[in-house]
């Protein structure tokens, strides 16, 4: 069984993984949060590029990267623009998005992209595009606004399974507790059915809370955090989220024997 690994770290074995956007707006403010989180317990930093004031400028994109590339040593860098229509805060049409792309695997310092897979006309190309240039994919999918059957999520999950990414996620919106049970039905089916392709999941908002702890159970290999601003509705902050891992974590390990 191929596992994924990245800078010592091991996806879908043990405890999740604690990612930690970053959605500052400014240069200085990115900046600085990547350089304290880059202390941090976070295991991955995600920089959520689409915050940025200046998300359609390459340049000042560029600029940044430049800036942050030491802090990366040893941690995992997650590099995401979200497009408003998949929750994101800026919009970018495929010519400009193709560019964005390209400025993370020119960096040198970038272990992830995040690829919303679904707002790809050619998603399966731009995944090869992008793994020979070197960086490893994340194919995606949001929805904030419900929470689709549990066939339509195992399709979704396969489909960007298909296309060849190296981690696949998939994020959705509770109405009801059923809604969150079926997340959580999908994910151990497919983490069972698919164990060389990791998987990350998560039922958004307070009522999907619990989907952000128990991946070690169910399969979910990495879970988001928030410091300052959270990403995404329902995230915990990031010490308390870390602690509530690694309690279950040691817990299921005693149980093993």
């Amino acid at each position: 069984m191929k596992r994924l690994e990245i800078k010592g770290k091991t996806f879908g074995i043990g405890r999740p993984l604690l990612c930690v956007a970053v959605m500052e707006r400014t240069k200085e403010e990115i900046i600085r949060e990547i350089a304290f989180l880059a202390e941090s317990r976070a295991d991955i930093i995600e920089w959520r590029v689409d915050a940025f004031e200046k998300a359609n400028d390459c340049n000042a994109i560029r600029e940044i990267l430049h800036a942050v590339a030491p802090y990366f040593e040893k941690k995992l860098f997650l590099y995401t623009f979200r497009t408003k229509k998949q929750g994101g805060e800026a919009e970018a049409d495929a010519e400009m998005m193709m560019d964005i792309h390209d400025l993370a695997t020119e960096s040198g310092c970038v272990d992830l992209l995040d690829l919303e897979f679904l707002e790809e006309e050619h998603a399966f190309r731009e995944i090869r595009r992008l793994h020979k240039k070197g960086v490893a994919i994340v194919a995606s999918h949001h929805d904030f606004d419900g929470t689709p059957s549990l066939e339509v999520m195992k399709m979704l999950l396969e489909k960007m399974c298909e296309g060849g990414a190296d981690l696949v996620k998939l994020a959705v919106m509770p109405h009801t507790r059923e809604d969150v049970r079926n997340l959580l039905t999908v994910t151990a089916q497919f983490a069972e059915e698919n164990p060389d392709v990791p998987i990350i999941t998560m039922s958004m908002g307070s009522m999907g809370s619990i989907s952000r702890l128990c991946g070690e159970t169910f399969g979910s290999c990495v879970t988001f955090g928030a410091h300052k601003r959270a990403s995404a509705p329902g995230q915990f902050e990031m010490n308390c989220l870390l602690d509530i891992l690694e309690l279950l974590h040691e817990s299921e390990a005693r149980e093993r024997g």
